[in-house]
């Protein structure tokens, strides 16, 4: 996978840099906050080598990518200015007012918190595995070697109200430096002392309630959003000539004393009530509260709405120092673990098994997503049996009271997080749901794709007997009654759209195709460059760059043709489109037509895939045994 082509095609089928109002990344995903939706290219952003899949959530268009995402991002910032604050966008009014209270809310959340979790995951395992090392005996507190490495752990969590300052002033496009002044002035040592020495507190008269502003979250995240309203106001009404010295002069005089005396003492009676809030319900029953957090993690996960409970861990961690809803999470992931070694292990088709591995060993390291998405959640069995695994290994985490004392994505790297009272109960609780869920999958199974197309492409017995003892004539008629007795039980029959040799979908060297994720069908390798439509229907869809067309069938099959693998980056070329959006067709009608000489010099990958896109509408679906097929030939059957 190139990542800068990748980086070019995505940020085109976004609808180009100019409609998306902000971008950001987590784990595996580019997770973009676009203006115009129906500017969005879906169908081709899917299709794209590199995209394991798209989801729309929590108003978010979320590109699954995977372990490369941080690469592609960087490279998106490379070819666009969507990484320089200076030239952030705001989405369309109406996009505004459509989006849900909580999809502002996840977008806030994700926007704030994300750049930080790489390393507050860091800082963590290091902190935890400093505890291990003092509890060991091997390093006492008064080391100045142990007192480096504390400094090392514990300066993202101390200065955290500074950090939470420059990813909020980037998501409310407020003035970043006076935002971390205000919060280094939380931080203060005179401003600490005064909390510290418990003496009356005033500024001009009025009392000042001080408080602890060391890892707080809440103070500082509201703290910024006023001051952006203030600078809004502020600009409006100071001339342009001194607006860049009496602006930040007027915030700093302003929000700091405003901070102290109202905004921060209610933030950090707000944290101290949420965490309170949160350990009572643990405190009622903590097996059922963490089983249900674990049985439901990857369900939010899904659907990006994971992220409104990332500050309630962050809040715990910051007010208690530590989270037991974090630890009641994370057996999810390692219930994901056990699924997906389970499908590696049982299935017979070689693009499933190796995606299943590779999505294994990075589930591993806490990254599901690919798997998840690639393999667990399409195969759905293997899903449901990590879910119901997941919640007996919260259940254990819950009864052993384990708890996390810093952010990251649970995996074997992080385990020293962890680390502290039930931590054995944890490590326990992972182990059964990774095992509970291998074997549930093992004993549950699930509908291999090896052994669909196996049954989907071999001939019956009478029919080889057949083949073997006639003639060539013979052999057509017997074809042609049996396709007519067919005819009478099937709802759908799919023909052949081009001339040329019918290959099986996961021969495709493509894995967003050979691995069904589209849906099901079979692949030509043409012989001719002329695509003729396969059914009677209408064109529910054509692209821009012509080498992909979507028809919605009479019979109710929705079908993609997709000319070549990549062909996408041709943008056009050696493409001619016979048809528009809406046109009704008939079967052997020609749709497009395309130069396969020059599409093959230009070193792509000819062989079309022919996707029911809506397979799971289809009770069987039929495909022939013929290894060759001119155009008109019927080649798959659908019944319902």
């Amino acid at each position: 996978m190139n990542t800068e082509v990748l980086a070019g095609n995505i940020l085109k089928l976004v609808g180009g840099e100019n409609n998306v109002a902000s971008l950001v990344h987590c784990a595996t995903r580019l997770r973009f906050k676009i203006i115009d939706n129906s500017k969005v290219n879906q169908p081709e952003l899917e299709a794209l080598d590199g995209v394991i899949t798209v989801v729309r959530g929590s108003g978010q268009l979320q590109v699954v990518i995977g372990n490369r995402v941080p690469d592609v991002f960087r490279a998106i910032g490379a070819i666009s200015g969507l990484l320089d604050d200076s030239k952030s966008k705001k989405a369309a009014p109406e996009q505004q007012n459509s989006a849900s209270v909580l999809g502002r809310l996840i977008d806030l959340v994700s926007g704030i918190f994300t750049p930080l979790l790489g390393a507050m995951a860091a800082a963590g395992v290091l902190k935890g595995a400093l505890a291990i090392v003092l509890a060991a005996g091997w390093m006492t507190s008064k080391e100045t070697t142990y007192i480096i490495l504390h400094a090392a752990s514990d300066s993202l969590f101390y200065f955290l109200p500074m950090l939470l300052a420059i990813t909020s002033a980037r998501k409310f496009e407020t003035n970043v430096f006076v935002a971390v002044s205000i919060a280094g002035a939380l931080i203060y040592p005179s401003i600490q002392q005064l909390f510290t020495a418990g003496n009356p507190v005033t500024f001009f008269g009025l009392p000042v309630m001080m408080m602890k502003y060391t890892g707080t979250v809440i103070p500082i995240i509201f703290s910024v959003w006023l001051m952006s309203i203030l600078e809004r106001f502020l600009n409006r009404h100071i001339h342009e000539s001194v607006r860049n010295i009496l602006t930040p002069f007027f915030l700093l005089t302003l929000m700091v004393p405003l901070t102290l005396m109202t905004i921060g003492p209610v933030g950090v009676s707000a944290s101290e009530a949420v965490a309170s809030l949160f350990v009572s319900i643990y405190g009622i029953n903590p097996i059922i509260a963490s089983a249900l957090m674990a049985a439901s993690w990857q369900i939010l996960v899904i659907f990006g709405v994971h992220w409104g409970f990332v500050t309630v861990f962050i809040n715990d961690i910051s007010v208690m120092g530590h989270s037991y809803l974090k630890a009641a999470s994370s057996p999810s992931v390692f219930a994901q673990s056990g699924a997906l070694l389970a499908v590696m292990l049982r299935t017979k088709d070689k693009k499933l098994k190796a995606l299943a591995g590779s999505s294994f060993i990075a589930s591993l390291f806490g990254i599901t997503e690919p798997g998840v998405y690639g393999v667990t959640l399409k195969l759905k069995k293997p899903f449901v049996c990590a879910v119901i695994a997941a919640g007996f290994g919260g259940a254990i985490a819950g009864y052993a009271k384990s708890s996390a004392i810093s952010m990251g994505m649970p995996g074997l790297l992080t385990l020293p997080i962890f680390y502290g009272e039930g931590f054995i109960g944890f490590i326990i609780g992972c182990v059964v749901a990774f095992a509970a869920s291998l074997v549930l999958t093992l004993l549950v199974g699930f509908d291999d794709p090896a052994l669909k197309t196996t049954a989907q492409t071999a001939p019956s017995a009478p029919a080889a007997v057949e083949k073997r003892t006639v003639s060539t004539e013979t052999s057509a008629a017997a074809t042609a009654a049996t396709a007519a007795t067919a005819a009478q039980v099937v709802n759908e029959q799919i023909a052949a759209p081009i001339s040329g040799t019918v290959i099986p979908l996961t021969a495709v060297d493509d894995k967003v195709f050979s691995s069904g994720i589209v849906g099901q069908g079979f692949a030509i390798v043409p012989d001719e460059g002329r695509v003729y439509s396969p059914v009677d229907g209408h064109i529910a869809s054509t692209f821009a760059s012509g080498h992909a067309i979507g028809i919605n069938s009479t019979g109710g099959a929705e079908i993609l043709i997709h000319v070549g693998i990549n062909t996408v980056q041709l943008e056009g070329q050696h493409f001619q489109m016979q048809v528009k959006e809406g046109d009704e067709v008939k079967k052997g009608q020609l749709l497009l037509t395309f130069d396969l000489d020059e599409i093959k010099k230009a070193g792509y990958d000819t062989v079309t895939p022919v996707i029911v896109t809506n397979s799971e509408a289809w009770r069987e679906m039929q495909i022939s045994d013929k290894p060759h097929s001119r155009s008109g030939e019927p080649v798959m059957a659908l019944s319902l």
